[in-house]
């Protein structure tokens, strides 16, 4: 695999590639000739218009196969922004591009240096080059935004004051979904009586649901891991949805909504699902086992993954920590960023690559890990954790294990960064990495 560095290249084998960039980032590509300008708004791939001849994106990924882009085509740019709306790239981790082949075999890794102004980034292209085809690190910031961007490609973008611009993923917020069961009254009258907020149905955790529910019935088993091995978080970051809180719903029996809804406030467990105040978006979807007639439910119930929230919940894992260390009479630890920017990556990448382990997949270490991002530490340590909703059950379930508990509470410690991730076949990643 080519570590790549900004304006270098490598050639890339025939066939399929995948271009996968995780994290708090929106993907798109723009499919150009050798004039850098698009054939059409068709042209500009990205969450409201997901495919163009030889190109498909899917959540984080973009899938491209060279030889089938429309006739003409030379170039596929790579961009990535915030995935939430106004969020400068500088206050996010630097993007990671990684490129496999049709086999997963990993051909190239790119990480550009830090943002500073800019709104969106020109992270590689694939190109044509004498008639073999080639992936180049740009890794060039753009300071006028997506919309300004696809302009300056040829894309035709409405006026500002008519349709808003495409702009990547939109926040949850603005992907409303039908509601033809009517099933967001009821729920939200259910939990404005447990005295939390409502919550809108979002058009994305509908179309996640929807597929869980039908692979559900196809092969006529509950199970938050479908027959064909996609757990249900897999679908919903698939489907563009990145979550800071996650929670569901997976029935077999009801008939109606109606039905659904009270199954799920008759257990202690599903009622708090239901009644969760964190959550504030939702989709419900059902499938019927052609077989025996049996109807399958997934809701999806989730909070948006925010840089504010981000934060919020890794500053709670330190401040939960340092309560267990006042507690053995210990100094509490101080947050170190550079330990924060490597533990959240590798949250990210164990949700993206669906592994869980302290070595990663190419061999790496935590001290690895910790001097890639810059550290000078001399002491590391790591507690990794998966499934856990809450800072408190994650804390809580280190405590209750003696070797994370002896990295918890370890004299010798100084410093510690945190990192959390959405997504995955375990829903959630949570990385500590301890420094002295």
């Amino acid at each position: 695999m080519s570590e790549l560095v900004p304006g270098a290249n490598v050639a890339l084998p025939e066939g399929a590639l995948t271009v996968r960039v995780s994290g708090p980032f929106d993907v798109c590509a723009l499919v150009t000739d050798d004039s850098g300008k698009v054939g059409g708004d068709g042209d500009f791939v990205f969450y409201n218009q997901p495919t163009a001849p030889g190109a498909g994106l899917r959540g984080d990924t973009l899938t491209l196969e060279p030889a089938r882009l429309r006739a003409g085509a030379t170039r596929v740019t790579v961009v990535v922004s915030a995935s939430e709306p106004g969020t400068p790239p500088a206050r996010l981790p630097a993007p990671t591009l990684r490129v496999t082949d049709r086999q997963g075999r990993a051909l190239a890794r790119f990480t550009p240096p830090p943002a500073r102004q800019e709104t969106v980034l020109l992270l590689a292209e694939v190109y044509r080059r004498g008639g073999a085809w080639k992936l180049r690190a740009l890794g060039q910031g753009y300071a006028d935004g997506l919309a300004g961007l696809a302009r300056d490609f040829g894309v035709e973008v409405a006026d500002e004051g008519t349709a808003p611009p495409p702009r990547g993923v939109a926040p949850p917020a603005r992907v409303p979904a039908a509601d033809p069961d009517g099933f967001a009254g009821p729920v939200n009258s259910a939990r404005a009586a447990a005295g939390s907020p409502p919550v809108s149905l979002d058009g994305r955790l509908v179309s996640a649901a929807r597929a869980h529910a039908a692979v559900m019935a196809a092969a006529g088993r509950l199970g938050t891991t479908g027959a064909d091995g996609v757990s249900v978080h897999q679908r919903v970051t698939a489907a563009g949805f990145r979550y800071l809180a996650v929670g569901e719903h997976l029935v077999s029996g009801p008939r109606t909504p109606a039905e659904f809804l009270a199954y799920c406030l008759r257990t202690d467990q599903a009622r708090r699902t239901l009644h969760e105040p964190a959550f504030t978006h939702a989709g419900l979807a059902q499938a019927k086992d052609g077989r025996t007639g049996d109807i399958f439910w997934t809701a999806l119930w989730a909070s948006p993954l925010t840089p504010a929230g981000l934060a919020g919940t890794e500053a709670e894992v330190i401040d939960r920590t340092n309560r267990e260390r006042a507690r053995a009479g210990l100094r509490p630890l101080a947050a170190d960023p550079l330990l924060a920017t490597a533990a959240r990556a590798y949250s990210t990448d164990m949700a993206a690559r669906s592994f869980y382990s302290h070595t990663s997949p190419e061999g790496s270490q935590p001290w690895d890990r910790a001097a890639a991002a810059g550290s000078a530490r001399r002491t590391i340590g790591e507690n990794i954790a998966c499934g856990q909703r809450s800072p408190s059950e994650v804390v809580e379930g280190w405590m209750n294990s003696p070797g994370h508990r002896a990295n918890i509470l370890k004299p010798a410690f100084t410093h510690i960064g945190v990192g959390f991730a959405g997504g995955g076949p375990s829903a959630t990643y949570w990385t500590q990495l301890f420094g002295a």
